[in-house]
This record gives structure tokens, C-alpha cells and sequence, in this order.
């Protein structure tokens, strides 16, 4: 099996709308849903609540244009382990790959599934954290935590059987969260549209102050204090818009994907950004800054739908956002199988990762992937694992950035079918802001962030212990 399966070539049927739909689809999971409400306790006005949206919409953009390049000089499955290898050397390359497993794939597939359990719980209460079914002194297992490993192993189930059902079941959900979006959206504008809380909410539209929902107080802020804010702010929404690089792991089965890899990072993080920006408007003139706040649960897309359908019209929302979770972790999960299978043809990672079982998918690498994720579950809570993923992601966007200067000085005159855009000025801006907030992340989040950057340094002993540095 292994050898038969090892020489297959990939097929490239993945056009560009393909392609841009699972940059969409792997971007919208649970955050825009959810995130807002510790945006607001953090920064308060609506004014802050909008810029953080834009700026994170802004940065993302920035880095997807500046993939572009990297992705057309080098369109193999694998994507940014790829560009790390080229640009740095194997402990680098091995470092992502390690870091992708331990905490940034697992991390966001754990995250997501946790939030899917947070709406499964506003449709069945008993399903929610509150429900603690085990504890031992401080560790405590509750539902949430099983709903969301339950549903981590049934796609992983789903994806072992073969890519062509993972791949109907991303593109029909993928559509389904689409359109609820924008039902939300326009709806919510047209319909449930509330002059006096719309007026109230963009009254004091850009002084930044921290919510307090338990004692609905509010303390004016600036400052150290407001960077720190907008820094635990932005941790919400950076993982909303993460995972739009997923693409650049399914290269090989992309048709023309010199062009079409980067006009799709392109076009589908512009899609997204210009819906969550819309989805926040929305939300504005719906729900009051208090009532985003304190939104039960954070489940503030529920709260504002309370307004727009009524009490029944918030199920079908919360099954809607299911359905969109679901779908995200879907496409998280089968695309992460394809980085450890490409790292194993290196040597870089268990070998049995690199074989493909009898539907020809890298099947030992999807139930690592699923038992990692699964007891990352049970660390902590929904915010806890977006600083664990969102640190370390950072860090390797810089270097990964950082490596179109590198392949620029070591292979002038290699083939680059696109060209970053706005060479050198955007691809530095980028690495300055992310560079910056990854700083601050790490400053004023220890407790979470320094475990993230602990388990990146653990993989340094692992490379050379295992004896990667002398692998071919």
C-alpha cells in the first residue's frame, strides 16, 4: 500500500472559485460569532469595536498579498512548511511542522469545537461548560469539552474515508454559513435596525473604556493601558480571520496554482473581511455596547438575532453557526493532514504519517491530529486556546514573510509568477505589526501565550534528539 500510495500524483481539479470558497470557508468558523463581546469589553466604543475588525482585516490582507509570491514559486502540497524550508533550513521548517501539530492546527480544530458545543448548549443547555461531569481538584471535564471532542472525531472519521466526502461536505457548508451571514447582515440593517441604540452606540464613537458586564461598569482608558487592551482584543479577531493559508497546503490538487493560489488568498480574505466589518455594523445597530458586552455565553450573533427573528428565529441561528463551525473544523482537519504527510516525506515527522491508507487519504496523520486536538480540549476554555494558537501563529507568519526577503537575496533570478505586492514596504509593515502584537501578547498574556512559545522551544531538543538534522 505504502508504495502504491506514495507515487500518486495529486489531481489538479481545484479551480480558482475552488479555491477562494476554501479560503472563505476555512476562515469562517465560530469567531465572528462570538468574539465581539470580549472586543467590547475591552475597548467599549463601537468606533474601537469597528477599527480592531478593520485593522485585523488589514493585517491579513497584507500577508496574503505577500504569500502570493511564495505560493507561485513554489505551488506543492505542504504550503507554508514548504516556504520555511526553502527559506530557512529543515529545524525551522521542522519547528512550524511541530508547532502546526502541537498547538496551531490542533489548537484552532480544539477551539472550534469548543465553540460549536457553546450553540449546541443554547439549543440544549445541559450540552454547555457549566455541566461539569468530572473533576479531580482543579481539572475539571465538562460537556462542552465532550461535544466538542465527539464532533473532532466524527470528521475525522468522515475525512478518513476518502477526500471526496470532506470535500462535498466543506463546500455545501461552506454555502450554508455564507448565506446566514449575509441573512444576518441584511436583515438585521433593514429590519431590526434601532435608531436610538445606533445613536447611543456611535455617540462617544472613538473613547476606548473597559466593560465590566458583572457590575456594568465602565472605566475610561488610554495609553499603555489602551495598547494592552487593543491587544487582548485583537486576539479574538486575528483567529476569526486565521486559517486563509490553509489553501496553500492543498497546492497540489489546484489548477494553474502559480496564479490562481494567490488571487484566491486575495480575493477570499477581501471577501471575508468585508463581511465581518459588515457583520459588526450590524451588530451596532441591533444590540447596544452593553448588551454585546454581556452577551450571554458571548454568543452575541444569537443575542442580535433575538432582536432580528424573535425566539425561534435564534435556533435556526444557532444551528446555522453549528453548521458553520462544523464546516470549518472540517476543512482545519483535512488540510492538516496534508502538512504532516508532507513533513513525513521529508523525515521530518513519524514516518507513518507519511503513507496513505486504502481511500488513499493520510489517515495515521488525521487520528494524531484528532487525539492531540481532542486532549487540547480539555486545557481550558475557549479564550485560553485562542492565545495558545494566535502567539505561535504570529511567529511563524513573521518568518514566514520574512522569508520572501531571504529567497529574494539567495535565488535572484528564480521564476516568480507574481510578485508581492508592495515589495518591500507591505511584506515589512506586516512583520512589524505582527512582530508588535506578538510582543505584546507574550508581555501582557504570559499565562497563556508563554505555554504556546514553551511548546515551540520543546520542539528545538526534539529535532536534534530524533536525529531529524542527519535525516536526507
Amino acid at each position: 500500500m505504502e508504495n502504491q500510495t506514495e507515487n500518486h500524483e495529486m489531481k489538479r481539479e481545484l479551480g480558482l472559485l475552488d479555491a477562494t470558497m476554501l479560503v472563505v470557508g476555512s476562515m469562517i468558523g465560530s469567531g465572528i460569532f462570538i468574539v465581539s463581546a470580549d472586543i467590547t469589553r475591552n475597548v467599549g466604543s463601537a468606533g474601537w469595536l469597528i477599527i480592531i475588525w478593520i485593522l485585523t482585516g488589514v493585517i491579513t490582507l497584507m500577508a496574503a498579498l505577500s504569500y502570493g509570491e511564495l505560493s507561485a514559486m513554489y505551488p506543492k502540497a505542504g504550503g507554508q512548511y514548504i516556504y520555511l524550508r526553502e527559506s530557512y533550513n529543515k529545524l525551522v521548517a521542522f519547528l512550524y511542522g511541530w508547532s502546526f501539530f502541537m498547538v496551531i492546527q490542533t489548537g484552532t480544530i480544539a477551539a472550534v469545537g469548543v465553540a460549536f458545543a457553546k450553540f449546541a448548549a443554547y439549543i440544549y443547555e445541559p450540552l454547555g461548560d457549566q455541566h461539569i461531569l468530572y473533576a479531580i481538584g482543579s481539572f475539571k471535564i465538562n460537556a462542552a469539552q465532550l461535544v466538542a471532542i465527539v464532533t473532532i472525531i466524527l470528521l475525522t472519521w468522515i475525512n478518513s474515508r476518502g477526500v471526496k466526502n470532506g470535500k462535498i461536505i466543506q463546500t455545501l457548508l461552506t454555502v450554508i454559513k455564507i448565506l446566514s451571514l449575509f441573512g444576518l447582515i441584511i436583515t438585521g440593517l433593514l429590519f431590526a435596525f434601532r435608531s436610538e441604540v445606533w445613536n447611543a452606540n456611535w455617540a462617544e464613537v472613538f473613547t476606548p473604556f473597559n466593560w465590566n458586564p458583572e457590575t456594568q461598569t465602565a472605566v475610561n482608558i488610554g495609553g499603555a493601558t489602551l495598547f494592552a487592551a487593543v491587544v487582548s482584543a485583537m486576539v479574538g479577531s486575528l483567529f476569526s480571520s486565521d486559517a486563509w493559508n490553509n489553501v496553500t497546503f492543498i497546492a497540489g490538487e489546484i489548477k494553474n496554482p502559480r496564479k490562481n493560489i494567490g488571487l484566491s488568498l486575495f480575493l477570499g480574505t477581501l471577501i471575508v473581511t468585508v463581511i465581518y466589518v459588515s457583520t459588526n455594523i450590524m451588530y451596532t445597530a441591533v444590540l447596544s455596547m452593553q448588551e454585546i458586552a454581556a452577551a450571554p455565553a458571548d454568543r452575541v450573533a444569537v443575542a442580535a438575532s433575538q432582536y432580528i427573528f424573535g425566539t425561534a428565529g435564534t435556533l435556526v441561528i444557532a444551528v446555522m453557526i453549528m453548521i458553520s463551525t462544523f464546516g470549518c473544523n472540517n476543512g482545519l482537519i483535512l488540510s492538516g493532514a496534508r502538512v504532516y504527510y508532507t513533513m513525513a516525506q521529508d523525515g521530518l515527522f513519524f514516518k507513518q504519517a507519511g503513507k496513505l491508507n486504502k481511500f488513499e487519504v493520510p489517515g495515521w496523520g488525521l487520528w494524531a491530529q484528532c487525539i492531540w486536538a481532542s486532549a487540547l480540549c480539555l486545557t481550558g476554555r475557549y479564550g485560553d486556546l485562542l492565545d495558545y494558537v494566535i502567539f505561535v501563529v504570529l511567529i511563524f507568519y513573521i518568518l514566514t514573510i520574512g522569508g520572501i526577503f531571504i529567497l529574494r537575496r539567495k535565488y535572484p533570478d528564480a521564476d516568480r509568477p507574481y510578485k508581492a505586492f508592495g515589495y518591500p514596504l507591505i511584506p515589512a509593515l506586516y512583520m512589524i505589526c505582527a512582530a508588535v502584537l506578538s510582543g505584546g501578547l507574550l508581555y501582557y498574556k504570559t499565562s497563556t501565550c508563554g505555554w504556546g512559545l514553551v511548546l515551540v522551544l520543546i520542539g528545538i531538543p526534539v529535532f536534534y534528539l530524533s536525529g531529524h538534522d542527519r535525516k536526507s
